[in-house]
């Protein structure tokens, strides 16, 4: 929350700075903040860090990196990240095209769902009522290198005990294999290595006769908590086909599951929209208990979803490209490793900044950690002068990506139009962005009614609509605005940060670049005021414009440990 100790203060910021202290602590006594006290979020993803087997261990799948490549100084007032990392780390995501073959090529497997990459995908199929299958009986009860096989007599015993299987089920195989052996390396190695290498049991999977009875049921969406939807030694690829043939999608790699009830939870996974990916990164979570994951669920099975995520692209401008020389972030690149002639495809990793596309910033993003002494450049040091005589002294942060509940970014969705707001600054002051004021909000509120604390406010801006294009015309994005020769895209002030905290508000986000803006100075009050209110920020969504009312907004970012930001996904269900 955000600290006293400031040089001055405006009319009434005592009065707010007590409610925000009060609302805090109703957060931390209802910290779901959800209507229904009993709805609860299950994360349901592995931890992503070097040290853990969080990559496939096989030559030549690149490892996971996460690079600080900037942290707050004298050079920049932000925590910079950069990631290498593959669709094959951690909790994942599979579709079709990787294993089902593009139609125009005219093979064997080919069909039409081998151009169903991540990025195709629609929103509806990443969500459903989990059906959990207990195969706990069947953890290592094999020979080493070899998986035990679910069988469809198993999945008919879950269906006689609880029900039948329908379209919007999406069914996970329980055996807590990652909960037990997803550990820190040496211990790692018995995750995967050691199972490849046949030197242990291999982790319970379906066989490919599995996947065709799922298909009779219409199931679309499965998960295992297992390492890979694939059966060592030999079943991993007919298994594979088996269900992406018929447009299935999974997840691999998921924990947790003991958290989920038979039937009845909420099962939603999101991955970064990678243009043309076989698999994504994932980020996996349940939402279980009261009425929610009825209501969410209720949407999936009538196909009620908005995709908010543009697609990440090597040809569209998805991460900042600066002012100067040497101040742009890392560009969004597609790394080729490995060919697959069966395909005809590339297995790829990405190297990006970690603001790539729709993202999380953290508060750590602006903001230092605890007892940390900070040498800014004299610039940012009278900013920082300017920012605490107004607002209070900024404060500390070590919360990052990891350390964000999920429950922090998925809500009742708030859209609110600043789309007005174009077109109004004074183009001799330029670079500027036009700012969203407390009054505005206030203005806002009178006509559709107030805030309520856990909402996701979402400032509906149109500017990646209207600029997200190809090179030559890519500038509109960014490049124009941050050079002054175009208007900036309106953002949130700090005084909107704050009134939006008093209201119990946690996470803001936008149809823009960012929620700083153009100017500099500006940009970092505005985080300053987030981190320091203990806030997240969702930058670069699209399609906010479609979203209906009454929506339920969900987000969520790669599990990273130490990352200041994390790319990932964001949908809406109505």
């Amino acid at each position: 929350m955000i600290l006293s100790g400031r040089h001055q203060e405006p009319p009434g910021f005592a009065l707010l700075m007590v409610v925000i202290v009060l609302l805090v602590s109703l957060s931390a006594v209802n910290a779901q903040g959800r209507a229904d006290s009993k709805t609860q979020f299950v994360d349901c993803s592995l931890l992503v860090a070097p040290e853990y087997p969080a990559t496939w261990p096989t030559h030549p799948f690149p490892r996971f990196q996460l690079i600080h490549e900037q942290a707050i100084g004298p050079n920049s007032p932000f925590n910079i990240d950069v990631l290498l990392i593959d669709g094959n780390t951690g909790t994942q995501m599979d579709v079709p095209p990787h294993s089902v073959v593009r139609p125009e090529l005219n093979r064997e497997k080919s069909g039409p769902f081998g151009l169903a990459f991540t990025d195709k995908i629609e929103a509806w199929q990443f969500g459903g009522e989990a059906c959990v299958i207990d195969v706990r009986d069947m953890l290592d009860n094999a020979p080493n290198g070899v998986s035990p096989l679910i069988m469809p007599a198993q999945v008919e015993a879950f269906e006689k005990q609880h029900r039948q299987l329908t379209f919007g089920d999406v069914v996970l195989f329980r055996s807590d294999y990652s909960d037990k052996y997803y550990r820190p390396f040496p211990d790692g190695h018995r995750y995967i290595a050691d199972v490849v290498d046949r030197l242990a049991p291999g982790y319970p999977d379906p066989g490919p006769e599995t996947m065709e009875f799922l298909a009779t049921r219409g199931v679309m969406t499965l998960g295992t908590d297992s390492a890979s939807m694939g059966p060592m030694p030999n079943l991993a690829e007919p298994t594979h086909y088996a269900g992406l043939r018929h447009g299935m999608i999974w997840t691999e790699g998921a924990t947790n599951l003991s958290q989920l009830p038979p039937t009845g939870a909420f099962y939603c996974m999101l991955s970064p929209k990678h243009a043309d990916g076989m698999y994504s990164e994932t980020r996996v979570f349940a939402i279980v208990g009261g009425e929610l994951p009825k209501r969410l669920i209720e949407s999936t099975r009538n196909k009620r979803a908005v995709d908010l995520s543009p697609t990440l692209s090597m040809k569209m401008p998805v991460t900042n490209p600066g002012t100067l020389a040497g101040r742009h972030r890392q560009v969004y690149v597609k790394v080729d490793f490995l060919y697959s002639p069966d395909l005809d495809l590339w297995h790829h990793t990405h190297l990006m900044d970690a603001t790539a596309g729709t993202h999380l910033v953290t508060p750590s993003f602006a903001l230092p950690s605890e007892g940390t002494a900070v040498e800014y450049s004299p610039q940012v040091r009278g900013w920082l002068e300017e920012y605490e005589a107004r607002y209070g002294k900024r404060g500390f942060s070590s919360r990052t990506t990891e350390q964000v509940p999920l429950e922090w970014t998925c809500g009742d969705a708030r859209v609110v139009d600043v789309r007005s707001l174009v077109g109004t600054t004074d183009r001799a002051k330029w670079p500027s962005s036009p700012e969203v004021t407390v009054d505005r909000l206030k203005a806002y509120e009178k006509a559709h009614g107030e805030f309520s604390p856990w909402q996701i406010v979402i400032f509906q801006t149109g500017h990646i609509d209207e600029y997200l294009k190809p090179a030559p015309d890519d500038k509109g994005v960014w490049a124009d605005p941050l050079a002054g020769k175009t208007e900036g895209w309106p953002t949130p002030g700090p005084d909107a940060i704050q009134y939006l905290r008093s209201k119990g508000i946690r996470c803001v986000a936008t149809d823009a670049p960012d929620l700083g803006g153009v100017d500099p100075r500006r940009a970092l009050m505005t985080y300053w005021a987030l981190g320091s209110a203990d806030m997240v920020g969702i930058e670069f969504l699209n399609n906010v414009g479609n979203v209906p009312d009454k929506s339920f907004f969900l987000f969520a970012p790669v599990r990273l440990r130490d990352a200041h930001a994390s790319p990932g996904r964001a949908i809406a269900l109505h």
